[in-house]
């Protein structure tokens, strides 16, 4: 059997190596953190692949959808699951 070289046009093909799943983190996690009316302290953020799941505690149900919005807005993101819950303390 021979084995050729690969070659694209007689070049070398670019590899593209998949993104890690920390740096996408990382991105979404800045993305929220820089977010315009919404305050991510108490967000995490967590992928699988190109998911995103995104869970912790705002004050609002306005935070919950920005978050959502925010973190689909990053390249990469291909599916957000928003489990993020609105804070109880200090309501009264």
């Amino acid at each position: 059997m021979v084995f050729k070289k690969r070659t694209f046009f007689g070049q070398e093909p670019e590899r593209e190596t998949p993104e890690h799943p920390a740096e996408l983190e990382r991105r979404v996690a800045h993305c929220l953190a820089v977010a315009p009316g919404l305050d991510a302290a108490d967000v995490t953020v967590t992928c699988n692949g190109n998911a995103v799941l995104l869970g912790g505690t705002v004050a609002t149900a306005e935070e919950v959808a920005r978050a959502a919005e925010a973190a689909r807005s990053v390249a990469g993101v291909g599916e957000v699951i928003n489990r993020i819950e609105i804070s109880k303390v200090g309501r009264g």
